[in-house]
């Protein structure tokens, strides 16, 4: 079971205020500040559950350069596209990593988003996609 879920079932973040919303923040039982690491050539976990309104954190664990970037075509319509370097489109978050290798997140560098609809969210490394770096977020009501 995911831990974040496992606290919401629990109860265990009742009170906790602002902090929920940065839930793998909050080094709960002495864990890294980051949901998600990012390997060599892998992101950990691969699938991440979070409830509507919080937020997670990407950290590159590894010594490679990587990028979190949003597939556009596996996000729910209404959702915010997001992509490490801020960028509002896959094809612009495409074409930055082609030029400069814009979006990229250096070894201890983070990237933070926060998911206010519900659905899957599909997203990849760009320079690791065809190794096949790529996660999902499952937002649950």
């Amino acid at each position: 079971m995911h831990r974040r879920r496992f606290l919401r079932r629990t109860g265990a973040v009742a009170g906790a205020g602002a902090s929920a919303g940065l839930a793998g923040c909050a080094g709960v039982g002495g864990e890294p500040g980051y949901d998600v690491g990012m390997l060599a050539s892998a992101f950990r976990p691969t699938e991440v559950t979070i409830g509507v309104g919080e937020t997670v954190v990407w950290e590159n664990t590894s010594a490679r350069s990587h990028t979190v970037t949003a597939y556009e075509g596996a996000i729910p319509d209404d959702a915010e596209y997001f992509a490490s370097g801020g960028y509002e489109s896959e094809e612009a978050a495409r074409e930055a990593w082609s030029s400069d290798f814009g979006g990229r997140l250096e070894s201890g560098d983070r990237f933070a988003h926060t998911f206010e609809v519900p659905g899957q969210y599909g997203y990849v490394c760009l320079p690791h996609e065809t190794g096949g770096m790529v996660g999902t977020v499952v937002v649950e009501e």
